[in-house]
């Protein structure tokens, strides 16, 4: 049970410390909407998306006023749109079909996003798999609310340089088609090495084939909660400090787990899991970078920056654990720079790099995120910044993911306005040294020894 010492706590972290539930996420499988017809397929998809969706928003408002929790975004994840569609699709083109149909379901039930325009390719592409990515520019650029994702590389199977190295052109091209909101599309695509099945937070949410037929997954987030609860230890030891992070994350998820539980009830659907992750906004005081200085840097980048992640990302997962038996997702520290006024401000300082970013994505939850580009980046070099972050999830067993914005028509220096959620970046220097041969090998980096433990 929730003592009142319990609920004053809370209220106190939702009003002055930015708590809140970043996400109710309803993963339903659409693998009965398979068909050879595309208009049967599009027809099939748009008929079980709002009807098993169709009081997700309402539920989620009601949980709202009844506890007083704020709940972010409502969002939708699918099985992943290259299976679904394998038997109709016989063109990129036709899959756009299906991204729009995914957007018109999307906004008649009123979530502001759903996930799942996506392809597992860790090992190799079907034509279907092919079809698919060539399509996500102008499937990401004809709908708003559309979310996309590709695996290429996992720890048991290596890393598909072949699909690599087609994502940076992808990614440049989706740049491209949507250069006039400054290569918005991007934002919207994630590519990852381990990608679970049961991730509530986008853009890289997709509803895994090993999931029931519709699932309750919830995303918490308190970055705010986390810092004030530091103010408090300042100058003590790292165990004093390790403890306070893990206590807090343990309430944070018994927020969480709560949500989870009136959410399922409610639409009498199944709770999957809890993802306890610090996603930062763009709101003062709600960033991972300032939880990174209070634990004593200057700024993020700093020399022991890697180190205070690692801890903190550490303590994150053991309070979550704790607090419920069900966490999964990502669940950890996200580092997007965008979204976080620290990062941005330690960017603009020049004390966080790209380089340094990479290094950080090896202890935190997921990877390089909403990080703005020159427009002018080649597509090769993308394909070799994914390349490092895969290798970095494929050797240490963990998800790891690249959603890079090369933004049309700016260069280092400019700024970047993406709105909401997204926030707003500067655009960071690249490495100008090629990469073009190692790209253009072609093939798969093969999994690494330790993948063998059959």
């Amino acid at each position: 049970m929730i003592n009142l010492h319990e609920v004053i706590e809370t209220n106190k972290m939702i009003e002055q410390e930015n708590l809140d539930v970043r996400t109710i996420t309803l993963g339903i499988s659409l693998l009965d909407c398979a068909d050879d017809n595309l208009e049967e397929v599009n027809r099939k998809i748009y008929e079980k998306i709002t009807r098993v969706a169709k009081n997700l928003v309402s539920t989620g408002n009601e949980i709202e006023r009844e506890f007083g929790i704020p709940i972010v975004n409502k969002r939708i994840s699918i099985t992943p749109i290259a299976l679904v569609g394998a038997a109709a699709c016989k063109s990129p083109e036709d899959y756009v079909t299906i991204a729009k149909t995914l957007d018109r379901a999307a906004k008649e039930v009123g979530v502001n996003f759903i996930g799942g325009y996506s392809a597992l390719v860790s090992k190799g592409m079907t034509t279907s798999d092919e079809y698919l990515i060539k399509s996500i520019p102008e499937a990401l650029a004809v709908t708003e609310r559309v979310c996309s994702s590709v695996n290429v590389g996992s720890t048991r199977c290596g890393i598909n340089m072949d699909a690599v190295k087609l994502l940076g052109e992808i990614i440049l091209k989706t740049a491209d088609n949507t250069k006039e909101n400054d290569s918005l599309g991007c934002a919207k695509l994630v590519v990852f090495c381990n990608a679970p099945d049961d991730n509530p937070f986008m853009a890289g949410a997709f509803h895994g084939v090993t999931e029931a037929d519709a699932i309750i997954n919830v995303g918490v987030s308190g970055p705010g909660v986390v810092k004030t609860a530091l103010e408090s230890v300042r100058g003590a030891d790292f165990g004093t400090l390790c403890e306070t992070i893990k206590k807090t994350a343990f309430k944070v998820t018994r927020v969480g787990q709560l949500v989870a539980e009136e959410a399922s009830k409610m639409l009498n659907i199944p709770f999957g899991i809890i993802d306890l992750s610090l996603a930062p906004t763009p709101a003062i005081g709600d960033s991972v970078a300032e939880i990174l200085e209070e634990i004593g840097l200057e700024y993020a980048g700093a020399p022991g920056t890697t180190a205070a992640l690692a801890l903190l990302n550490d303590q994150v997962k053991k309070g979550g654990v704790m607090a419920s038996s069900y966490v999964g997702g990502l669940s950890g520290a996200f580092i997007p720079v965008s979204e976080d006024q620290g990062m941005i401000n330690a960017v603009q300082a020049g004390a966080l790099t790209l380089e340094k970013l990479e290094a950080m994505t090896c202890v935190c939850s997921v990877g390089l995120d909403m990080i703005a580009i020159p427009g002018d980046t080649k597509a090769t070099t993308i394909s070799g910044i994914i390349a490092d972050e895969m290798a970095i999830g494929m050797i240490n067993q963990k998800t790891t993911a690249v959603r890079i914005i090369p933004v049309i028509g700016k260069g280092v220096g400019d700024m970047v306005e993406f709105g909401g959620l997204l926030g707003y970046a500067p655009v960071m220097p690249v490495n100008p040294y090629s990469c073009d041969n190692f790209v253009n090998r072609g093939g798969r980096i093969p999994a690494p020894i330790h993948s063998f433990k059959n």
